[in-house]
């Protein structure tokens, strides 16, 4: 996976000129092969430069609203140059002189003889991912799709449309049919056309997707060309006559507060590393946030006995703020990490390994009852034993399924767990509760 860092260099006789500036720098690595190299037009004082955080020292005087905007054009410049470089993978012998003029390109279109309207379609995708104010994670989302779609180009082109090239004009309902199917096949086509995941390449090798999976795809593509519309890129909207399937969930499945005390109270004093991470997740179900918004959560979200935040996933609507007071179990656990001197509220480590870790804590406290799933692929039930298929989503729902259980009213349990009032998630949740059903069926008897 390519990825960019910011740095500067410094020669020893301008570190002595504390008032010369000198030119923000970029690196681009992907894997051992590619390394790649762009000077900006951003200028810092070395003096002030965070080597480590790539932006403004959070401690040196500072105008507050120049270090928000340097800060930001840094972190704009890394998502430009990301895209770039997705845009030029393909070729052989990329060279930082290339990447330059393809950056430049992008900032200075008029110099190169580029108006907007000459863009491409993927391009225009490009441009539209660096300039939503949305988080890193559905960035990388939206990339994914962009790369499939170049896929889809030169799959288009490998059987028989040899100049195809997709264009907002050209987007009919009927297009967006045969890329929905070859985004199912892809794993399939993987193998038949080895030499497109060549040029256009992902981390991993193409996996099969299901109906919900392809829907988000296309509702992501959907929410792409109404920001086209808006921005007067086109007037073309494919979507109007084209209906995507419903997402098929199965009951949603959480663990009880039986199990999440024993979960807590589990001895994992031979494994202190999976023992850190068993009380974030205690914790998360103490505080029902998304993982996204946990991992967010500062020692400054803690406020007069509570976790305060805004949800994420509401931040760019209607902002939601969320407040949750903590219990005894959630003060206990901040306390134990009183003295952890990271700038995060507990000592998170990446989703990745979190995930990773639920599953080892689940099998370490002996958590393996089965549980009905839908497989999202085949869309059939299956049996699998909870250790297996825990995740940080897991903690959510413990969180929301115990409240709702206990008060059954949608709209007083999302004040804390930041759903939208009307959520149709709580729907599934009245399906779930077995001790209702049990008590219900007695006064048959």
């Amino acid at each position: 996976m390519a990825t960019v860092t910011a740095f500067i260099r410094v020669s020893p006789q301008k570190k002595e000129k504390v008032k010369e500036k000198v030119n923000v720098r970029f690196r681009l690595r992907d894997g051992r092969k590619v390394q790649l190299f762009y000077k900006s037009s951003l200028e810092v004082n070395p003096c002030n430069w965070d080597a480590a955080k790539q932006e403004i020292k959070a401690k040196v005087v500072y105008d507050t609203v120049k270090r928000a905007e340097f800060n930001n054009s840094v972190a704009t410049m890394k998502n430009l140059i990301l895209e770039v470089y997705d845009s030029i993978r393909h070729k052989t012998d990329l060279t930082s002189d290339f990447l330059d003029i393809e950056v430049e390109k992008h900032l200075n279109p008029d110099k190169y003889g580029l108006s907007e309207s000459n863009h491409s379609f993927i391009e225009t995708l490009n441009e539209f991912i660096g300039n939503r104010k949305i988080s890193e994670v559905r960035k990388n989302n939206f990339r994914v799709i962009s790369r499939a779609l170049q896929r889809f180009e030169l799959y288009k082109q490998s059987i028989g449309s040899k100049n195809f090239k997709l264009s907002f004009d050209d987007f009919s309902p009927e297009l967006l049919g045969e890329v929905e199917r070859f985004m199912r096949d892809e794993h399939k086509l993987y193998i038949k056309y080895p030499y497109i995941y060549t040029a256009v390449s992902e981390s991993r090798t193409p996996q099969p997707r299901g109906q919900n999976t392809l829907n988000d795809i296309l509702t992501k593509i959907r929410t792409f060309f109404i920001w086209a519309n808006d921005q007067g890129k086109t007037k073309n909207n494919p979507f109007k006559t084209f209906k995507i399937e419903e997402s098929t969930y199965g009951t949603p499945y959480y663990i009880t507060i039986a199990e999440r005390n024993r979960l807590y109270k589990t001895n994992l004093s031979r494994h202190p590393k999976l023992a850190i991470q068993r009380d974030i997740f205690v914790f998360q179900c103490l505080v029902g946030c998304r993982v996204g918004d946990m991992y967010r959560l500062t020692r400054k979200n803690r406020i007069n006995g509570a976790v305060e935040y805004i949800a994420r996933k509401t931040k760019d609507g209607r902002p939601i703020t969320v407040r949750v007071p903590l219990n005894t179990i959630a003060k206990e656990i901040l306390e134990r990490y009183a003295d952890y001197d990271g700038a995060k509220i507990l000592p998170f480590i990446s989703e990745q390994k979190y995930n990773e870790a639920i599953k080892r804590m689940f099998l370490a406290a002996r958590l393996k009852r089965p549980v009905t799933i839908i497989n999202p692929t085949t869309r059939e039930p299956e049996i699998q034993p909870l250790n297996e298929i825990a995740s940080s989503h897991l903690a959510r729902r413990c969180f929301v399924g115990n409240l709702y259980k206990q008060v059954k009213d949608p709209n007083l349990v999302g004040v804390l767990s930041g759903h939208k009032e009307g959520s149709k998630a709580f729907a599934r949740y009245r399906e779930i509760d077995e001790e209702i059903k049990n008590e219900l069926v007695k006064m048959l008897e």
